[in-house]
Order: C-alpha cells, then sequence, then structure tokens
C-alpha cells in the first residue's frame, strides 16, 4: 500500500500521563487538545512521516489548583512554551505489528530524540464507511532533561515529584486520500 494522509479523531484517541508523587503514588493526567499529522502505510510504519502536536493548556490531572501551576513557569511556562511537538525521525518495525519509533520531542525551549513503543491495533470501516486505523504508543521522558527541573525535598527523603513521566498514547485515525 501507498502512503496516504490520516487524521486523528480526537474523540476515540488520547494522550495520557503518569508521575510518581512522594516517591509513593502516582498522578495521572491528559491532554485534551492535540492533533497529528500522518502520512503512512497503515500497515507498515517504518516510512511514515509523523508530527504529532500537544496544546499543553488542554493538560488536565483532575486537579484545578495542580493543573494552574503546571502551566506556569515553574513548569510548562505555556505563555512562552504553549506546545509540545513530536516529529518521528526513525521508524523501525520489531515485530509484527509492532515498532520502535524514535523522533524529536520539542518541550520547553528543548528538542531531544526520545523512543516509543507503537503497536499497530487493527483497522476498518465506520458505520459511515470512513477507513480506520488504531494505534497505541507507550515511552518516558525525564523532566530535568527539558528543563523541568521544579520539586521539593521530603522529610523523609526523596523528592515531592518524580522526574520519569510515563507516557500513554492512544490513536484511532481516519483516512483522508
Amino acid at each position: 500500500m501507498a502512503k496516504s494522509q490520516w487524521t486523528v479523531d480526537s474523540t476515540h484517541s488520547s494522550i495520557d500521563f503518569s508521575v510518581k508523587h512522594m516517591m509513593i503514588a502516582k498522578v495521572k493526567g491528559t491532554f485534551h487538545a492535540f492533533e497529528a499529522n500522518i502520512s503512512a502505510d497503515a500497515h507498515d510504519l517504518t516510512s511514515a512521516d509523523i508530527q504529532l502536536t500537544i496544546d499543553l493548556d488542554s493538560v488536565d490531572t483532575r486537579n484545578k489548583d495542580r493543573d494552574a501551576h503546571l502551566r506556569n513557569n515553574d513548569f510548562f511556562d505555556i505563555e512562552q512554551f504553549p506546545k509540545l511537538v513530536f516529529t518521528a525521525t526513525a521508524i523501525t518495525k520489531t515485530d509484527d505489528g509492532e515498532y520502535s519509533v524514535v523522533g524529536d520531542v520539542s518541550l520547553h525551549g528543548v528538542t531531544r530524540s526520545e523512543k516509543f513503543v507503537v503497536s499497530f491495533e487493527g483497522a476498518g470501516k465506520d458505520p459511515w464507511g470512513n477507513d480506520k486505523v488504531g494505534f497505541s504508543a507507550t515511552g518516558s521522558l525525564k523532566r530535568s532533561d527539558y528543563g523541568l527541573t521544579y520539586n521539593a525535598a521530603l522529610e523523609t527523603g526523596g523528592v515531592l515529584i518524580g522526574d520519569e513521566v510515563k507516557i500513554s498514547i492512544d490513536i484511532e485515525a481516519i483516512h483522508q486520500g
């Protein structure tokens, strides 16, 4: 199959994250606003062109005060850096429907190479005849690599906020031609 354009169906897609809190539990959150430019053969991603953009203002951890803190200059500083952008640079098939996707993550004025594990979840037609595909991805990044170093020491040792942010992405995309 040749490469074709795909658009994210945001009502059936999600970008979620988790980070350790007080070294004993996890805080989870999601981003509600994102888009992707995908040019791919959905059954063989090795030659795909993928760019994902996340609107950081859409962060939601189910706590308005924490979300406001994440938006300010202690963390994302969305006035200066409103977006996170991922651009795939190398895609390797690792198994049937499984890929290693390496790309540049631009966040908070820093661009670094990161790796994600991507799985092809399937393809089909929706009730209106649209061709759709599904993918899931997992990976992690270190906050400190992007200058996101806000933290507090705990009396019992350790820190309030973990450095590793685990990311989970589920994408349903619609064929555009």
